[in-house]
């Protein structure tokens, strides 16, 4: 098995997801299918597995498998709640979502997701529609660029690498990841040790143009929406923008709606959150960070559906 079809924190979510044989399970990001694959393996005959993806080559890919209780959408995940109705699904024991791109969008070149291959600067996830990282590069402004690479890259030198591309395009338009490497290589006057000075914008531009954290923030209610008293919703996030929306979208389920300190509630008559925060946060061990160095920021988090009415 290569990197690229190894599936980051394998057991530990297909533990989190706590699978029954004949339950119904989404995986909103389906990738090449590694986590649908063992989730696959542990269903029943009458089980069944819904993947999404927005990605055409991951849907062609999915489309070859040859399952019955397995069907794949071509919709991002932002659209989980009325990809599941039209797949008949009311409700699922169980939401997965594997956040951030993927091997096989990072190793294509052609992608435009890496900046150590030159190839053209695409960084769509669908490559079906909407702009390209390029189009969006050569139309912004420097105010949008400095801050959407602030922002999503948290990169401290986000107008200096803002002024060098408008700079840099004035002269020529920047088509390529080489063009944008050598750009931050040149803004970035000093590096965090083992990182390279492109890996923050990159990062940056990637989110923006995919629209990653709004897609994340209005799918994660539809995935409580869709679970089932006692289902489990788990993601895995890669960076430090996504774990926190994550986290703070779970604490906020758990602890439900706010009631003013005024109002005189006893205990028993206080709201409860949809959701029951399960374990804390995992992260790979140091054995899976060596053979898969891209499992290393991941982090999974877990939280199952409460019983309607259940108690705090």
């Amino acid at each position: 098995m290569t990197d690229q079809h190894r599936p980051v924190l394998l057991e530990e979510t297909l533990a989190a997801l706590h699978i029954h044989t004949q339950g119904t399970y989404v995986d909103a990001t389906f990738g090449r299918g590694g986590h649908s694959r063992a989730i696959l393996a542990r269903l029943g005959p009458s089980g069944r597995l819904l993947a999404l993806d927005r990605d055409p080559e991951a849907v062609r890919f999915g489309q070859a498998w040859q399952d019955p209780r397995f069907h794949i959408a071509h919709a991002a995940f932002g659209a989980l709640s009325e990809t599941a109705r039209a797949h008949g699904i009311q409700t699922a024991d169980g939401v997965l979502f594997d956040l951030g791109v993927s091997s096989p969008q990072i190793d294509t070149p052609e992608r435009g997701f890496s900046f150590r291959l030159d190839a053209p600067l695409d960084m769509r996830m669908d490559t079906s529609r909407g702009p390209t990282a390029a189009e969006w590069l050569n139309e912004a402004d420097e105010q949008e660029i400095t801050r959407v690479v602030r922002e999503y890259g948290e990169e401290r030198f986000a107008k200096s690498v803002a002024r060098a591309i408008v700079a840099a395009r004035a002269e020529a338009p920047i088509t390529t990841t080489g063009q944008l490497a050598r750009l931050c290589a040149q803004a970035i006057r000093t590096r965090e040790p083992g990182q390279d000075p492109a890996t923050r914008t990159f990062q940056a531009i990637r989110i923006h143009i995919n629209r990653e954290l709004e897609e994340l923030a209005r799918a994660l209610p539809q995935a409580v929406d869709l679970l089932r008293p006692g289902g489990r919703l788990a993601v895995i996030s890669f960076h430090s923008l996504e774990d926190r929306l994550v986290k703070r979208f779970m604490r906020a389920e758990e602890k439900g709606a706010e009631i003013p300190p005024e109002i005189p509630l006893t205990r028993d008559a206080l709201p409860v959150g949809r959701l029951r925060l399960v374990g804390k946060a995992i992260r790979p061990t140091a054995a899976e960070a060596a053979v898969n160095p891209r499992a290393r920021s991941a982090v999974l988090r877990v939280a199952e559906r409460r019983e309607e009415g259940g108690a705090c």
